[in-house]
Order: C-alpha cells, then structure tokens, then sequence
C-alpha cells in the first residue's frame, strides 16, 4: 500500500501523459478527419455518403473491440506492455495511409480509397483496445480531481499543439498539390504520432490489486455488462447523453465543403480553421481545467452542449470565411469539454474491480453516436444541407435537456 501511495499523482507521469496529448493531437491535426479528409475523399471522387462513412469509421471504429478488451483487461493487474503494442499498431496504419495514397494515386481512384479505408480502419480498431488499456492506466495513476486537471491541461496541450499543426497542414497543402500534398501530410504526421509514443513508453504504472475474476467465457461477461447497465441509472444517462453529444457529428465534416462551395476556401484558409478549432480547445479548456477542479463535470457538459447548438446556429449566417473560423473555434471548445467530462465521469461512478467493464459499456453504447456523419451524409445527398443543420440542432437540444439528470459528482 506505501508504494501505491508514493507512486500516486506522480508530476512524472502527467508530464508524460500531457506530452502523449500534445504529439497524438499534433498529429491527427495535420490530417484532420472534419477537414483535410473530406478534401482527400472529394478530390479521389468519392460521395459525401463515403465522407460520412470513412469520418465515423476513424471516430467510432473503436466500438468493435472494446468489449473484448474489457473482458481481457478486468483480470490485468497491469496493462502498460499491451497499450505499448497498440501504440506502435496505430503509429504504423497512419504512416500506411499516406504511403497508399503516393503509392496509387496515379494508378486509380478506388484502389486509394479502398487502401484509405482500410488502414484508417485498422487505426481505429486498434483504438478500441488502447482505450481500454489508457484509461485503466490513468484510472490508477491520478485520483479524481488530480485527473480531471491533468484531462484539462493536457487538452491544452493538444489544443496548442493543434494550433501549430494547422500552419503546417497549410504550409504542406499550398507547398505541394494534391494528392501529394496528402500523403505528405499523412507522413509527416506519422513520426509526429511516434514521438509521443516515446515519451509515454515509461509511464510508472501502478499495481492493480482489486481485479475480477474472467469470466469463464465472452458471452457471460455480456451478460454482465448488460445487468450492470440495466441496474445503474448513472451509467444510463452518461452513456444516453455522450451519444446525443456525438450529434454534432452529424453535419460537422460536412462544414468545410459547404464552406468550400459557398464561399470558396484555399489551403492557407484550411490551416487557419485547424488551427482556431484548436484554438478554441485550448480556451474552453482552460475552463475546463477549473470546473473540473471543482468537480463540476456535469457543468461542462452542459455548457458544451450550448456550444454546440450555437456554433450550428451561425452556419445558417455563414457567408464569410470569418464566421467558420468562428463556427470552429466553438466547435473545438465543445468537442474537448466533451471529451474531458465523460472521460473523468466514468472513472468515478466505476467500482474499481469493473472499471474496464464500466468504460467499455459506455463507450460502445455512445460510441454509435460517432457514425452520425453516415447518416448525415445520407441526408445531405437526398435533401440539403439546412435540412442536416436543423436535424443536428434537434439532437443536440435533446442531448441538453437530458444532461440536466446527470448525478452530480
């Protein structure tokens, strides 16, 4: 027990696990899925239907193994060893999309976004496992309210690391045409990813000592997930309200093509709207960061909520390229509250022993909200893109008016 405690809230470890932000964020910034992929999906000739499906795939791909993850994981004491591997799994799927895209660009355009599919399908399954595994180790390494400060500021990191990755994305996208221009922006990314995976590899981990039993088999430990669902109200309504959260999804990575076909953008104007999403990140964070300290997470959530509504609000104002950037920034505010209440809520209302069960329910279960952009995609190609804003701020009200019955904590 003395060596948990000393070990416990250690500056080391949330160094490390701000760094791990910083260069993960910085990477996917700089091929970002709501902006620079559907640029890459429209310029191979592929549908606003295949937009949506390949941006929830890298969202919510993750789905398909948590479950079996948490059925592994609950009898782990430690976990690090295997979220090394999976770290090394994504770094090189991400490398293999910018390799597919130099590699056949040339050739034709459906073996680019077959090869484009299935790694960022391979990158997101892997996920799946890695969260698990990650939000174990954070679990045990920082107590609640040290964690939720440490969510916050290493949501600032990202932010700022975000900001800087959009002046890349630009600079590489008016330095090189298209489709070069992408898969450099996938390369370059890549070893940006393998330099947080450096950082992290030596995170201290801590000893779990209250671990499950495995179940004897898959099915049963289903069964217990399910009963434990169906017997915690708090669960219920955290997984009900993150999956409304994922509302915005629904019309997001379909911004900045209406952007590009009212107004017309250009590589320098997608760098800058990278960035102010970042931007945005970092100072709702900062918010965040405090509210969270107080434990206030269900204000975050609400207020993210509000957010959201807004910035699909002023898409029916957007006539000039200053009110995406603003549109943007509010969005990046709103997804990272998100992201870091529903991260450090689940974490607290878990027992111990079913943490991974507990993360993993509620993730599959919200995580269908991720694949929001196929319908939306669908919507849009049968109707118009008003009609997809007003479905999303339908959703996002009814996301509001729920997050109201999360418990306190």
């Amino acid at each position: 027990m003395p060596k948990i405690t000393t070990q416990l809230n250690l500056r080391s470890n949330r160094n490390k696990f701000i760094a791990q932000g910083f260069f993960l964020t910085a990477a996917l910034a700089v091929a970002d899925t709501s902006t620079v992929l559907p640029l890459i999906i429209d310029y191979f000739n592929g549908s606003e239907v295949l937009i949506g499906i390949l941006s929830s795939l890298l969202k919510g791909g993750a789905i398909i193994m948590q479950l079996w993850t948490a059925f592994q994981a609950q009898d782990k004491s430690n976990v690090l060893g295997s979220l090394r591997k999976v770290f090394v799994y994504r770094f090189l799927s991400w490398f293999l999309i910018g390799f597919s895209i130099l590699l056949f660009y040339s050739l034709n355009d459906s073996i680019v976004l077959i090869f484009v599919s299935i790694f960022l399908f391979l990158f997101s399954f892997s996920a799946g496992v890695g969260v698990i595994y990650f939000q174990e180790l954070i679990a045990k390494a920082f107590t609640k309210k040290y964690r939720g400060k440490a969510i916050a500021y290493k949501q600032i990191a990202s932010g700022l690391a975000g900001i800087i990755s959009g002046g890349i994305s630009g600079f590489i996208l008016e330095l090189f045409s298209a489709p070069v221009s992408f898969a450099y922006l996938f390369f370059f990314s890549s070893f940006v990813m393998l330099f947080g995976i450096l950082f992290f590899w030596n995170f201290k981990e801590i000893e779990k000592k209250d671990t499950n039993q495995k179940e004897k088999n898959f099915g049963l430990f289903l069964k217990g997930a399910g009963a434990a669902f169906i017997s915690d109200k708090s669960l219920q309504f955290q997984t009900l309200t993150r999956f409304l959260s994922y509302s915005l999804f629904f019309v997001f990575p379909f911004f900045i093509l209406h952007a590009k076909n009212q107004i017309g953008i250009e590589g320098k104007e997608i760098g800058l709207i990278i960035s102010l999403q970042m931007i945005g990140a970092v100072g709702g964070n900062l918010l965040w960061a405090f509210l969270a300290s107080k434990n206030l997470n269900r204000c975050v959530i609400v207020i993210s909520f509000f957010l959201s509504i807004i910035a699909v609000l002023l898409v029916f104002r957007a006539e000039t390229i200053e009110i995406y950037y603003v549109i943007y920034f509010l969005a990046g505010a709103s997804i990272d509250g998100f992201r870091l209440a529903y991260s450090n809520l689940i974490l607290i209302i878990a027992p111990e022993n079913k943490r991974p069960m507990y993360v993993a329910v509620q993730n599959n279960l919200s995580s269908f909200g991720l694949f929001f952009a196929i319908p939306g995609g669908i919507f849009l190609k049968l109707t118009n893109f008003n009609t997809v804003s007003i479905i999303t701020i339908f959703l996002l009200i009814t996301g509001l008016w729920f997050s109201f019955f999360l418990k306190k904590q």
